[in-house]
């Protein structure tokens, strides 16, 4: 993929140059909602008129670079809630768009090979979007809202006792790194289905694949580098509270 990392992204840079220098950037504009009509702003100017920290949106940026995430950045709790929305974002365009886009790339490719192992390519990417959308659809309605909760009881929002019987650490037992059967389904395409008049299509779907390997390998990192700890502290304050 795009990797930029040897340049430095800082919070005066342009947004526009940031996007121009790696198309990726637009993806993460989305998923952080902010508009591309971003003239000649700073980076900066940007987060502040959509309410994003900096720190978070270079962070994010850098993950987005190759980079890890800096080591210098500490994480407020009130960051939780654009992460959260971040990564709502994020399920959406891979649940409503993307492996929409892969599953009519499977079905155009099967029309152009008609071999046997082709319907393992349907019928793989078939149960791998059932198990992603359960996994997001978990994080959606019972993840998401309880962190919510956490945040509205850590800010004296919400006068109401905490549910016991949940916490971050069942989201951890649960948390699947869900990119990596995107490597298998690749290396089927790669490696041992038969090519036949399938070669355009055969390689728009396996960048489309890397497309999505490439940004769910960076929302598991956000999700267990920088929320799960969050919410971890967000826990233990609401615990000191509640005493």
């Amino acid at each position: 993929m795009y990797n930029n990392s040897k340049i430095s992204i800082s919070s005066d840079m342009l947004m526009a140059d940031l996007i121009l220098m790696n198309p990726h950037f637009l993806l993460l504009l989305d998923h952080f909602s902010i508009k591309l009509e971003v003239q000649e702003k700073s980076i900066a100017e940007v987060c502040r008129d959509n309410s994003i920290s900096p720190d978070v949106f270079l962070a994010f940026a850098n993950l987005f670079t190759g980079k890890n995430l800096p080591a210098s950045i500490e994480y407020s709790i009130n960051d939780v809630q654009i992460i959260i929305s971040y990564l709502k974002n994020c399920h959406s365009y891979y649940l409503n768009e993307k492996c929409p886009q892969l599953s009519q790339y499977i079905s155009t490719m099967n029309k152009k090979n008609d071999s046997s192992e082709m319907s393992l390519v349907q019928k793989f990417f078939k149960e791998y979007v059932k198990e992603i959308t359960e996994h997001m659809v978990y994080e959606n309605e019972t993840v998401f809202p309880y962190i919510k909760e956490l945040y509205s009881l850590s800010q004296g929002k919400k006068k109401v006792s905490l549910r016991t019987k949940y916490s971050v650490k069942d989201y951890k037992e649960q948390h699947d790194d869900i990119e990596e059967k995107l490597t298998d389904l690749k290396n089927l395409l790669v490696k041992y289905l038969p090519v036949k008049k399938d070669s355009t299509i055969r390689r728009t779907l396996l960048i489309g694949l890397s497309e999505l390997e490439y940004d769910l390998s960076i929302h598991s990192l956000i999700e267990d580098t920088i929320l799960i700890p969050l919410v971890e502290r967000l826990e233990t304050l609401v615990k000191k509270g509640h005493k």
